[in-house]
């Protein structure tokens, strides 16, 4: 994040909103500069591709699934806008620290090699996968899913809309490994601030209702977790889910031929 903010300072900050006797490298002004920053870019992100997925990808016939809420579009928009603001808020002494030089990020490719950023980036992914499935499947326990994550499951039937549609806390926790992994490691800055980008992409594919695996070799489906084998989870909260890859879920294999087909909601929607 510091790159955003080097560049937000330069361009905007500095010359049109902060006074020229407030510091750049001054703590509260980077959080506060920070939190904007975050929020605006999580609204952003959010919105576009959220949009663009549902003009152009998502099914419109699973709206008619008898498990699809009245106004769900509406309320999976006001649910992840009212929490974008606080997750921001809950990441920000993790972007505080690593801006401060805190973390493992480095700049100059050259400085651990073309290798060594192939490995790091298979170390991120697992990692994160293997992370984020156990702490879904904590969030899957009686004393913790009633209240951090079960109104992310009150979209039985989700649309890319759903996808940061979460209690903060909940959106908060499962995104800490991605955040840890850089205070463990050595990770390239702009590869680091791509994968955050990819990884939002991908919350908004999963819920996109597209399934593409149904196209795809029984091997990739036991790989990657897609939008089927996400929608399964929504809909009977069974196979708990990691997040790019299937890695860190351990039950992929007894599960895979239980994943809806799209011929198979499409009917229950009929």
């Amino acid at each position: 994040m510091d790159l955003v903010l080097a560049a937000a300072d330069e361009y905007i900050l500095t010359p049109h909103v902060y006074p020229a006797s407030w510091p750049a490298d001054d703590v509260y002004r980077q959080a506060i500069s920070l939190f904007f920053i975050t929020m605006l870019g999580g609204y952003v992100l959010y919105l576009s591709f959220a949009t663009l997925s549902y003009h152009f990808i998502y099914d419109k016939e699973y709206m008619k699934h008898p498990k699809f809420l009245k106004n769900q579009i509406w309320l999976e928009m006001k649910v992840s806008c009212s929490a974008i603001p606080v997750m921001t808020l809950l990441t920000l002494p993790v972007f505080l620290a690593e801006v401060r030089g805190y973390s493992f990020l480095y700049d100059d490719l050259d400085e651990y090699g073309y290798p060594y950023l192939a490995f790091s980036i298979f170390c991120f992914m697992m990692f994160n996968d293997m992370a984020i499935y156990w702490i879904h499947r904590w969030l899957h326990h009686p004393l913790v899913y009633k209240h951090v994550h079960k109104l992310h499951h009150k979209w039985l039937v989700p649309s890319p809309f759903a996808s940061h549609a979460f209690d903060p806390l909940d959106g908060f926790l499962q995104s800490t490994p991605y955040h840890i992994f850089i205070f463990l490691m050595p990770l390239q800055k702009v590869v680091y601030l791509g994968l955050f980008v990819l990884v939002n992409f991908w919350t908004i594919s999963i819920h996109d209702g597209d399934f593409v695996m149904d196209k795809m070799p029984r091997w990739f489906e036991k790989i990657v977790n897609g939008a089927a084998h996400h929608t399964d989870h929504h809909l009977f909260l069974r196979s708990t889910t990691a997040s790019i890859l299937r890695s860190g879920t351990t039950l992929a294999a007894r599960t895979a031929s239980r994943v809806p087909s799209r011929a198979r909601m499409k009917a229950k929607a009929a």
